[in-house]
Order: C-alpha cells, then structure tokens, then sequence
C-alpha cells in the first residue's frame, strides 16, 4: 500500500462548501482508499491505496466530494515521500520557531513561467519566500492573513496552489508514518 495525503482547498470556510471530516472518511473508505485519517476541519486527509495517481486520486475524491456533498472541491495529492522532502527542503529553518508564519504551498506542477519579481515588490517586513519545484516556501512574521504577497501566491506562479502551516504539514507527515 502507498501512503497518500489529500489537500482539500476552500472547504468549511465561512459556512460554505461543508464537509464533516467523519463522512468524509466513511466515504473515502467506501471508495476503497484505506486507513483514512483527517486532521483539522480544513481539509487535510492521510490515506493509502495501492491504485492510482497523484492526479487519478485527487480527481476521484473530488468526484465523491461532489457526489457526497453536492459541490466540487478542488484536491491536491502528495505521495508521503513528497511530503516528506518538502519539509525536509525547508529554506527557513529559523522560521520554524513561529511555525504559523512558516508555509509550504503546494503547487499542481511546476510553474513555467513565475512572475517571481512581482512576488519580491509585494515582500512587506521580514517576509520571505523561495521556491522549489513543486514547493513554495513563504514566511510571514507578520501574519499569513496581513500579507500582500500571500494573497498574490496562485497568480503570479500561474498554477493552482494550497497551502499549509509548518505545524500542519508536519502533523501530516507524523500522521502518514503511523498508518499501519
């Protein structure tokens, strides 16, 4: 069996696009996606199967998630091995001291052609950011929700993106090295 994780963006935000983590893993499993765990209502689950891709499965669960609750959801997939280097290709090991202002947006592919010169004029303070392949590292002291340069991420690389907090993304990794 390999060791998945699914990213889900833009759900139980602001009342909208409600998924119950606890359906959501009975659904997964009667898909026959294994040993699914969530962590946080915000979309992040750890499961295994030993069929499909990065892109077969992120489609899939979007298709449950539309077919279960009645919207379309947008899902990244990482292999725990992706995860893994991510964490570990960390350019900002003193950010995390802070790790809410430390975090690792994952991109759907390579950007071909990042605007990263308008990412470095919306740079306020001490934030920071690099990229690498498929990661975008971006710290904010001064608070992910303050910062110009956040809200600007998905547009100037041109690919789709979501994002986690250090914290997050590290409960994720502890979470795909428990499953049994």
């Amino acid at each position: 069996m390999k060791t998945w994780i699914a990213l889900l963006r833009g759900i139980n935000v602001g009342g909208a696009c409600i998924v119950p983590m606890k359906d959501l893993v009975t659904t997964l499993a009667g898909a026959g996606l294994s040993s699914a765990r969530t962590y946080i209502q915000s979309g992040n689950v750890v499961f295994q199967t030993t069929k499909g891709t990065q892109r077969t499965l992120g489609t899939q669960i979007a298709q449950l998630i539309e077919k279960k609750f009645g919207f379309r959801a947008a899902v990244m997939v990482l292999s725990d091995v992706e995860l893994s280097d991510a964490i570990s290709g960390n350019p900002f090991p003193k950010a995390i001291a802070e790790p809410k202002s430390l975090h690792l947006c994952f991109l759907s592919e390579a950007p071909s052609n990042p605007d990263l010169e308008a990412l470095t004029k919306l740079k306020a303070g001490k934030e920071a950011f690099a990229l690498k392949g498929k990661v975008f590292y971006l710290h904010t002291p001064d608070g992910y929700g303050n910062s110009k340069l956040a809200a600007k991420v998905e547009r100037a690389l041109g690919v789709a993106t979501t994002c986690r907090n250090w914290r997050t993304a590290n409960q994720l990794l502890e979470m795909s090295d428990e499953i049994v």
